[in-house]
């Protein structure tokens, strides 16, 4: 797992809609959350916790990608089912979420299979200055915007 002063990997995704994305797009502090599947339960909650904080992220500039190995199709579909109003990447060989260290061999009703872990980073001036792994969908973007509120973000 990457840590706090760690440089963060730059990374191009297409979005949602199909555009090319990169990290150094945005200015500010930028969430980097990563999800195993749209529109499944936990991940779902995760999506919505950060939509139902959204005025709260845009009021300190924040901005939020989350990164998942779903196709840009379906991301779009659940950006629209659940009104998300920020970006979603597609890494469908989870190639960016290997860098964040977030992806590998996962086990499931006795399977095992290559998937994306539920890591989030929080990355400023192309440093992560928050980590956390492993995370609860409960509650995360809430966490997240208490401890930018600690940190003077």
């Amino acid at each position: 797992m990457l840590s706090a002063g760690d440089d963060a990997p730059d990374f191009e995704l297409l979005d949602q809609d199909g555009q090319p994305t990169r990290l150094t797009d945005f200015a500010g502090p930028v969430v980097v959350y990563f999800y195993p599947r749209a529109d499944t339960p936990g991940c779902t909650t995760e999506a919505c916790g950060f939509r139902d904080a959204w005025d709260e992220y845009e009021e300190r500039g924040v901005t939020v990608l989350g990164i998942s190995d779903d196709s840009t199709a379906d991301l779009r579909t659940f950006a629209k089912k659940y009104d998300l109003p920020f970006t979603l990447l597609s890494d469908p060989e989870g190639e960016v979420a290997a860098q964040y260290d977030s992806y590998g061999e996962k086990a499931m009703f006795g399977n095992t299979f290559d998937g994306t872990f539920r890591n989030t980073y929080v990355v400023d001036g192309g440093e992560i200055v928050a980590a956390y792994e492993d995370v609860s969908p409960e509650g995360h973007a809430e966490e997240i915007l208490s401890d930018l509120e600690a940190r003077g973000a």
